[in-house]
């Protein structure tokens, strides 16, 4: 759910954002205002919207993956701060775009 509302609010059409299993080029990266981010687990999300909102494509590759207590390292009060905070970052990006508000995230392109 989080997922459809998340692509709806971005214009993407990802499949997933959660394995962490990406690549990137160094320019992308430099011309990301990473420092803006979260220090947790809301990192790789932002940086995915940031990187739908300076334009550039993000393709997938599939990644095989197991849940399993031993492998998580996130609690259930975690998981539900981090969806609500996936969907935060959306309706920001959407906001931004729109342009209702401004944004760190997000910053106007000159």
């Amino acid at each position: 759910m989080v997922l459809h509302w998340y692509n709806i609010l971005t214009g993407a059409k990802l499949s997933e954002y959660h394995t962490g299993y990406r690549a990137f080029s160094k320019g992308l990266l430099e011309q990301l205002p990473l420092d803006k981010n979260s220090d947790d687990f809301m990192f790789d999300n932002q940086m995915l919207a940031q990187i739908i909102w300076f334009g550039h494509t993000i393709a997938e590759v599939s990644c095989p993956t197991k849940y399993f207590a031993e492998a998580s390292s996130i609690n259930f009060h975690r998981s539900v701060r981090y969806a609500f905070g996936c969907l935060f970052t959306a309706l920001t990006f959407r906001l931004a775009k729109m342009p209702v508000i401004t944004s760190k995230l997000f910053p106007r392109m000159p």
